[in-house]
């Protein structure tokens, strides 16, 4: 694989000047820290507890159909796929890697929250939360670009965008799901987020905010870039174009979606963060991603997106955190299959046994099965 690096050449420094004998004025005292309430340990959650819904418990080891829609229950065993080796005789895409700066984006100019900080409940709206530490702070975010060996250049070519990049799993999987054709050529743009996590991040302002605004800066300041320093066509199908992510990541991939449906119709998310982690907080979406579930999917037309989507039974559990009872992850993806399947979506639901939030183990026996259901009904040369 070929690899291209563009690193920040220029560091600016400022040096505030006193005038000879006087006195400088005393440095204000810094933000008083606010100690994060404690995560507890995840409880183990049982994927038939009443309430949660109906799924098919598959034999250990073994992945869903990728042309089944519908709920199921792996585990506890997992092996990685055979796709995520590298395997002898199978053409290789090139990969690029390049970084961006905080200086470059017209629309995330970059925030960051006080080291060992963290806000507080509003005592007359748990939902939301009261945060004074994050200010304005430059970063620097690492991307990385993947072209198949198979790429005719001048071609307009599928591709996925995923979060939290460099994602060099997901490289080798396409390497070998490619020449299997078991899914089209395509592209895989692999962002690095612009540092920190959760409320008042950048980060989290990037991924947990319920907008169009991250799918425009993908499009705006992200795409042409790579079009133009890779001699790669990415095609303007909404149909060609996915999303993927862990986490908020994968909460970040169904909001470009859902908000720009004229973008991208797939979407695959690994432990979405589908609860309440949107800060500054939105009147129109009180509880953050959380609304998916709750609000936004039941009450909307259908809109054309397939989503592949996985919660481990250990995952993230935090009632404390804001006590606004939005905050287990198990729950929120459990509630998402629920109106997913209501409203008629085409979508696959994945329950982990013996796994975490966005456990390692489960990406490398599943990943490839997602992206083959994530890519149904897209044609492919050559099958």
């Amino acid at each position: 694989m070929s690899r291209l690096r563009f690193a920040p050449l220029l560091v600016a420094l400022i040096a505030g000047l006193h005038p000879a004998g006087a006195q400088a004025p005393a440095a204000p005292p810094p933000p008083a820290a606010t100690t994060p309430p404690a995560r507890p340990v995840p409880p183990t959650r049982d994927p038939n507890t009443p309430g949660y819904v109906k799924a098919t418990d598959l034999p250990d080891g073994t992945n869903p159909p990728p042309t089944a829609d519908g709920n199921f229950i792996i585990g506890p065993t997992h092996n990685p796929a055979p796709e995520m080796t590298v395997h002898e005789g199978v053409p290789q895409g090139s990969v690029f890697e390049f970084t961006m700066n905080s200086t470059d984006s017209k629309m995330y100019p970059g925030i960051a929250r006080e080291p060992h900080t963290f806000g507080t409940p509003d005592p007359n709206d748990p939902a939301k939360l009261i945060l004074t530490t994050s200010h304005p702070a430059p970063y620097t975010r690492k991307l990385a670009v993947y072209v198949p060996k198979q790429y005719v250049p001048g071609t307009a070519a599928p591709f996925i965008v995923g979060a939290d990049g460099p994602d060099r799993a997901l490289f080798t999987a396409l390497d070998n799901l490619i020449a299997e054709k078991k899914v089209p050529v395509m592209i895989a743009i692999s962002i690095g987020n612009g540092s920190g996590d959760a409320q008042g991040s950048e980060r989290g302002l990037e991924y947990d905010t319920m907008s169009g605004k991250y799918a425009e800066f993908v499009e705006t300041e992200v795409l042409p870039l790579v079009e133009k320093q890779y001699n790669v066509k990415l095609t303007k199908d909404p149909d060609g174009r996915a999303t993927m992510g862990g986490s908020s990541g994968g909460s970040a991939a169904l909001i470009m979606a859902w908000y720009h449906p004229e973008l991208y119709h797939r979407v695959l998310t690994y432990s979405g963060t589908y609860v309440n982690q949107q800060w500054p907080s939105n009147p129109a979406t009180p509880g953050g991603a959380w609304e998916f579930h709750k609000s936004l999917i039941p009450n909307s037309p259908v809109k054309p997106i397939r989503l592949w989507m996985e919660v481990g039974d250990r995952d993230l559990y935090g009632p404390n955190i804001m006590k606004d009872n939005m905050h287990d992850w198990v729950v929120a993806n459990e509630n998402m299959a629920k109106v997913l399947a209501a409203k008629g979506y085409h979508y696959q639901f994945v329950f982990a046994r013996n796994a975490g939030h966005t456990d390692r183990a489960v990406k490398q026996q599943t990943l490839p099965e997602a992206l083959e259901y994530l890519w149904q009904g897209y044609p492919i040369v050559g099958r």
